[in-house]
C-alpha cells in the first residue's frame, strides 16, 4: 500500500483515537468500580471470549477446508484487537448503554499495548514459523502505545482542561474519524482486491460466522445474567466490533505482510452491514414500546 500503508494509515488510526479520546472523562473509569460486574462481563467477552472462538473457528476451518497461514494469524490479529470508535456510536444509535460501551473502549483500548502483541505472537508461533514472520513484542508496543495509547490520552487531557474548545470540535473530529476508517477499508480492500477474490472463500464465511457469534454470544449474556437491554446491546456490539483499522495497521505496518489484512478488511465492510442491521432492528423494535409507554405514563 505505500505511503498509505507508512503514513496513511497510522495517521488515521490515531485521529480515531484521539476522537475515542475526546469523548472520555475521569468519571467514565471510575464506573468500573461502581459496576464491575457488567465491565468485568464485557471484558472478558472481548479479550478471552472472542479470541478464543476465533482460534477454534480457525483451527476447524483449517482442518475441513484449509486456510494460508497468514490469512489464519489475521484472524486472530483481528480477534485480539479492541472495540472502537464504531461500536460506540451505534452503541448510542441503537439506544444501547453507551456509557459502558465508551468505557470497556477505553479500558480495552489502553490495555491492547500488551494484549495485541501477545495474542499476534501466539497466532504467528501457531501457524507460522519464527523464520517466516515475527514480531518483536518491545517494538510492537511501543508503537501501538504511540498510534493508540497517546492519542486517546491527548483526547482526554484536552477534554478536561478545554471542555468548551472539546465541545466545539468534538462533532467534527468524530465525522472526520468515521470518514478515515471507511477511507481505510475501502482502501486496503481497493489495495489489496485481488487477494481479497484470491481468498473470499476461505475468508468470507469465517468472517461473517465470528462477527454473527460474536454480536450473539453479547445478548447471550443478557439472558444468563439478567441484563438490561442498554447494557446487553453495549456488550454485544463491543463484543461483535472490532477495530478493524488498528488489525489492519498491525498486518500491514507491523508485520509488512499484504495477506494478513485480508480478515480486517473483509470483517470492516462485515460488521458495517450486520451491525447496521442489528441496529435498525433494535430501533424499530423499541419504537412501538416507547410510543406505548408515552400513551401508557402508568408503565
Amino acid at each position: 500500500m505505500g505511503f498509505a500503508t507508512e503514513i496513511g494509515l497510522p495517521v488515521a488510526l490515531a485521529i480515531i483515537m484521539f476522537s475515542m479520546g475526546l469523548t472520555l472523562r475521569p468519571a467514565d473509569f471510575a464506573r468500573i468500580a461502581e459496576a464491575p460486574r457488567l465491565f468485568a462481563l464485557g471484558a472478558f467477552s472481548q479479550m478471552v471470549i472472542l479470541p478464543a472462538v476465533a482460534f477454534v473457528l480457525v483451527f476447524s476451518w483449517d482442518n475441513w477446508f484449509g486456510m494460508n497461514p497468514a490469512i489464519a494469524v489475521g484472524f486472530l490479529i483481528l480477534a485480539a484487537c479492541p472495540g472502537g470508535v464504531t461500536s460506540n456510536f451505534l452503541t448510542h444509535v441503537a439506544r444501547g448503554d453507551t456509557a459502558l460501551s465508551i468505557t470497556l473502549t477505553a479500558v480495552i483500548s489502553l490495555l491492547a499495548v500488551l494484549w495485541v502483541p501477545l495474542i499476534v505472537n501466539f497466532a504467528l508461533s501457531e501457524f507460522m514459523s519464527a523464520e517466516e514472520v515475527s514480531l518483536p513484542l518491545g517494538q510492537t508496543v511501543i508503537e501501538i502505545f504511540l498510534i493508540t495509547t497517546v492519542p486517546v490520552l491527548t483526547g482526554m487531557i484536552l477534554n478536561h482542561f478545554r471542555p468548551a474548545l472539546v465541545d466545539r470540535i468534538e462533532n467534527s473530529v468524530m465525522r472526520l474519524a468515521t470518514v478515515l476508517f471507511c477511507i481505510v477499508v475501502a482502501g486496503a480492500v481497493a489495495a489489496e482486491w485481488n487477494l481479497l477474490v484470491t481468498h473470499f472463500s476461505e475468508v468470507g464465511p469465517p468472517v461473517l460466522i465470528l462477527n454473527v457469534l460474536m454480536l450473539a454470544i453479547g445478548f447471550g449474556w443478557a439472558l444468563l445474567f439478567r441484563l438490561s437491554r442498554p447494557q446487553a446491546i453495549a456488550i454485544s456490539l463491543e463484543t461483535g466490533l472490532q477495530n478493524a483499522t488498528l488489525a489492519i495497521f498491525v498486518g500491514a505496518t507491523l508485520l509488512r505482510n499484504d495477506e494478513m489484512i485480508v480478515p480486517g478488511g473483509v470483517y470492516g465492510l462485515v460488521m458495517l452491514a450486520t451491525a447496521g442491521g442489528l441496529v435498525l432492528f433494535l430501533r424499530r423494535e423499541a419504537a412501538p414500546a416507547k410510543a406505548e409507554t408515552s400513551v401508557n405514563p402508568s408503565k
